[in-house]
């Protein structure tokens, strides 16, 4: 009975004193109360058709391309190696995770994407061309020689159509493995922010405008996305984006165009991600 007695007391001992580790044992890995991302990646965009309206008030010119068909440039697809990393279609972004528990983000989302008047196809203009009425088809085409001809036409945003957004981001846990090295995430983002194209253009006899950056509109889009994260740091993400892009006052060769366009998206980025804060239970 005094050995029972013995053992008994030395469970009771022992539970008492292996009884933090254990508690600490079953308790869930702590986690950070935000997160900071970055990621950068390349895209591939399909473009509405959609009207140009020019207006050149010392030419006489105020008239519209009217059902225009534009194409994007990706240029990874043949120069991914061979030039800049900012010369094909790119995008960044950057993003803050202000409330992991409801999977809530801030971001800043910029596209470079690349939009090109179609060459050789016919065009309806009306409006009014050097001082004249006019409502008729013509041949916009640029010429493929050394340097443009008089009579060749281009219109493009070929360093840059550049969708910036400043994005509100909602996320989702979907899956991950036991150890959580792999953890696959749904993310749903909406933003709204100004254009930055790069205007380059030249119509009919008229010389080639100067080409420029500059802030010419505003623009909104949506995206849904799939992020795999490998190891907790690094991750792959793939997205479907929907934008629209309204633009105004584009610098000309003596005046101003505008034009309104919606943006089908395919986008692939390679982030890096870091917990920042407190931690939290």
């Amino acid at each position: 009975m005094k050995r029972i007695n013995n053992c008994i007391a030395l469970v009771l001992v022992s539970c008492v004193a292996f009884a933090p580790l254990f508690v600490h044992a079953q308790q869930k890995p702590k986690k950070r109360k935000h997160e900071l991302y970055a990621s950068w990646g390349y895209n591939t965009e399909w473009y509405t058709h959609s009207n140009i309206h020019i207006s050149q008030p010392s030419l006489g010119n105020d008239f519209t391309f009217e059902n225009v068909k534009a194409h994007d440039h990706r240029g990874w697809d043949g120069q991914f190696f061979t030039k800049a990393l900012s010369i094909p279609q790119y995008n960044y972004r950057v993003g803050y995770v202000f409330n992991e528990k409801k999977g809530l983000a801030f971001e800043i989302n910029f596209d470079h994407t690349k939009y090109i008047f179609a060459d050789n196809q016919m065009v309806h203009i009306k409006g009014t061309v050097n001082n004249k009425s006019f409502d008729g088809n013509v041949l916009f085409k640029e010429n493929d020689n050394a340097g443009p001809t008089d009579s060749s036409s281009y219109y493009f945003l070929n360093n840059g159509a550049n969708f910036l957004l400043f994005n509100i981001v909602k996320r989702w846990h979907l899956l991950a493995n036991r150890k959580e090295t792999i953890q696959i995430d749904g993310l749903a983002k909406f933003g709204i922010g100004p254009l930055i194209p790069h205007v380059q253009d030249k119509f009919f006899n008229q010389p080639e405008n100067n080409p420029h950056f500059q802030l010419g509109g505003w623009n909104t889009g949506i995206e849904g996305a799939l992020r795999a994260t490998f190891f907790k740091y690094v991750y792959l993400e793939y997205t479907n984006k929907l934008d629209y892009a309204r633009y105004s006052g584009l610098r000309i060769y003596e005046g101003k165009a505008k034009q309104a366009f919606g943006t089908y998206e395919m986008i692939l980025n390679l982030g890096l991600t870091f917990p920042v804060g407190k931690h939290e239970n």
